[in-house]
C-alpha cells in the first residue's frame, strides 16, 4: 500500500484522500458503511473494528483522519473509546454514527471529544458530506444538543474567565462557534493558519476547555455567539 498523506492534508488539497476507520460491532453495519464509502474518490476506508479497544488499537495503528464510531458496543464502548483515544493524543476526528436519538446518550460521546453525529438511517451523501466536514475542522451540533449541554453546564467553572481573551481572541472564537475551521477562520480575518491554531489553543488553555466543541457551546452560552 502506497503511503498516506500526512494531517496536513486535512483541507483536502493536492488530491489527498479522507482515511477513515470504522468502529461498529455489527459486521453489517460495517460492510454498509465501507460499500457506500468505498465509491467515494476523496475517502478511503483503511479499516475496521468490532469494538472499543480494537478501534484504539486500530486508530494508533493506522492514523485514520476520521473514525466513523458507534456508541454502544459491548466491552469498551464508544464513550470510553473516545475518553482514551484523547488520553493517548490520537490526532483522529471522531464522528459519532449512532441509532441512539436520547440526548443523553449523544452528549456524554460529545463531552469526551466527538467532533459531532450523525444517526445511522442518514442519507449516504449526507454522511459523506459529514466526514468532509468534521475533517475540514468543523464541529457537527444539532440544536437541540446543543441546547441540552448548555443546559447541563450551567454556569461551570469557566464563566469568570472570559475577560482574560483578547479581542483577537474572542474574533476567533466568535467563528469556532459559527463551525468554521482554521483555514476558515484565518481567511476571514486575514491571518496564517499558524496564528490561528496559536489563538485557539490560547482560548482552550484559558477558558479551561478540552476541545472546540466546548469552545463553541461555551460561545454561545456566554453570549459571544448566536
Amino acid at each position: 500500500m502506497a503511503e498516506t498523506p500526512g494531517r496536513n492534508g486535512r483541507d483536502g488539497r493536492g488530491g489527498s484522500r479522507i482515511k477513515v476507520l470504522l468502529v461498529d460491532d455489527h459486521q453489517v453495519v460495517r460492510r454498509g458503511l465501507r460499500t457506500f464509502l468505498e465509491v467515494q474518490d476523496d475517502i478511503e476506508v483503511v479499516g475496521e473494528a468490532a469494538d472499543g479497544d480494537e478501534g484504539i488499537d486500530r486508530a494508533e495503528e493506522l492514523r485514520p483522519d476520521v473514525i466513523l464510531m458507534d456508541i454502544k458496543m459491548p466491552g469498551t464502548d464508544g464513550i470510553e473509546a473516545l475518553r482514551r483515544l484523547r488520553t493517548l493524543a490520537n490526532p483522529a476526528r471522531v464522528l459519532i454514527v449512532t441509532s441512539f436519538t436520547e440526548q443523553r446518550t449523544v452528549v456524554p460521546a460529545l463531552r469526551a471529544g466527538a467532533a459531532g453525529y450523525v444517526y445511522k438511517d442518514i442519507d449516504p451523501d449526507a454522511l459523506a458530506a459529514a466526514i468532509r466536514s468534521v475533517y475540514a475542522g468543523h464541529v457537527l451540533l444539532q440544536p437541540e444538543v446543543a441546547g441540552a449541554l448548555l443546559a447541563e453546564e450551567g454556569s461551570g467553572p469557566s464563566a469568570g474567565r472570559g475577560g482574560n481573551l483578547t479581542d483577537r481572541e474572542r474574533e476567533v472564537l466568535q467563528h469556532i462557534a459559527d463551525g468554521r475551521s482554521n483555514r476558515e477562520i484565518a481567511r476571514a480575518l486575514v491571518l496564517s493558519e499558524k496564528t490561528v491554531k496559536t489563538h485557539v489553543s490560547n482560548i482552550l488553555m484559558k477558558l479551561d476547555l478540552a476541545d472546540r466543541t466546548q469552545a463553541a457551546l461555551w460561545a454561545v452560552r456566554h453570549g459571544i455567539a448566536p
